[in-house]
């Protein structure tokens, strides 16, 4: 537990100067919901909070370590319009909103309750709201290498998701990289970025 706890300390301490994702300024200038709320799922150390608040948006951050729930709460302490909560994707009260930050963190989201916290970040999405996230492929290789239980997808079932959806953006990506702590890995994910349309 201290091996992986210091880990995760590596992990943060390489990421907290990260400027924020560009997809989620992408993100950002789709949402025609009107409804100025934003959720970032696996919030890390804030860097698309950041962004989002500078937005004028109010932003739920949650995270299942602590170490980043007690990073973001010191980070944005003089933030009114920034909530910070420790949960887990199924634990996790979603309010409605009208953008969902996903990135890099599906991929550890329970996949026994999947279906159901799918259904809760795709419900509270307002219509004309947004989606921004990744999700994990098949042949990554922390499929079967991960001390992590990891949710992976095939490329038909994230395109199943997101029949309440215009997707935007599709991308997949399979290839050799590095991980945030320089180690190699062969990365499967989709990239997506979806409007939810209006009825």
């Amino acid at each position: 537990m201290k091996e992986e706890n210091h880990r995760w300390q590596d992990y943060y301490e390489k990421i907290k100067n990260r400027k924020h994702s560009p997809r989620t300024e992408f993100a950002a200038t789709l949402n025609a919901s009107g409804n100025m709320v934003a959720i970032d799922c696996g919030c890390g150390v804030g860097a698309d909070i950041q962004y989002l608040s500078e937005l004028g948006y109010q932003v739920h951050g949650f995270d299942s370590s602590k170490e980043s729930v007690s990073i973001c709460n010191e980070r944005f302490t003089s933030k009114p319009a920034v909530s910070i909560s420790h949960h887990s994707f199924e634990t996790f009260e979603y309010p409605s909103c009208g953008l969902v930050i996903a990135n890099l963190s599906l991929f550890f989201a329970n996949p026994d309750r999947f279906s159901q916290t799918w259904k809760n970040i795709s419900d509270c999405i307002k219509e004309g709201g947004v989606f921004s996230g990744d999700f994990m492929g098949p042949e990554d290789s922390w499929v079967s290498g991960s001390r992590h239980q990891i949710n992976a997808l095939t490329r038909q079932q994230v395109e199943a998701l997101f029949e309440q959806f215009e997707i935007i953006r599709f991308e997949e990506h399979n290839e050799e990289g590095m991980t945030a702590l320089g180690k190699s890995k062969n990365w499967h994910t989709f990239s997506v970025v979806a409007v939810k349309r209006v009825d």
